[in-house]
């Protein structure tokens, strides 16, 4: 078998319906919008969750929370992303951008401890966990800023 000889099943797919084409079609005239109303006009229909007057779920489910607009957005990396960098290296947005590690700008960077780290590395970051910290310190790399 080859790629050009691949099909569905026959039955499968259906021809589109085309509408007013005239009467020996079975779809001419109104085009199986029935004569008058707002649904057979154009633009015609209500938006979506309208219920004809009543109140619609989401008016008539309660609100719960709120969200935090001072939150801070992290980049999280890990310790094992930190293999790109070479021995002693100082990392930093810059150098992170560079290897691919972030690809947008952010309002700060995360060290998160997954995985291992065996040379010393000096970290200029906004955040990290209290055992990515111990992993880069014990090999002796250094965190600024954090």
């Amino acid at each position: 078998m080859k790629l050009n000889e691949l099909a569905p099943p026959t039955g499968v797919r259906k021809s589109r319906k085309r509408v007013g084409r005239g009467p020996g079609s079975g779809w001419g005239k109104t085009s199986g919008r029935g004569q008058n109303g707002q649904n057979s006009r154009s633009g015609g229909g209500v938006r979506v969750g309208f219920e004809g007057g009543q109140m619609p779920l989401q008016r008539r489910l309660p609100k719960r929370g709120f969200t935090n607009i001072f939150k801070k957005r992290y980049s999280i990396i890990n310790i094992q992303d930190l293999a790109r960098f070479e021995k002693g290296a100082t990392v930093d947005d810059a150098a992170f951008k560079e290897t691919g590690l972030l690809k947008h700008g952010t309002e700060g960077i995360k060290l998160l401890g997954k995985g291992e780290i065996t040379y010393p590395l000096t970290l200029n970051i906004t955040a990290c966990s209290r055992s990515a910290r111990a992993k880069v310190e014990a090999v002796g790399g250094k965190i600024i800023g954090c």
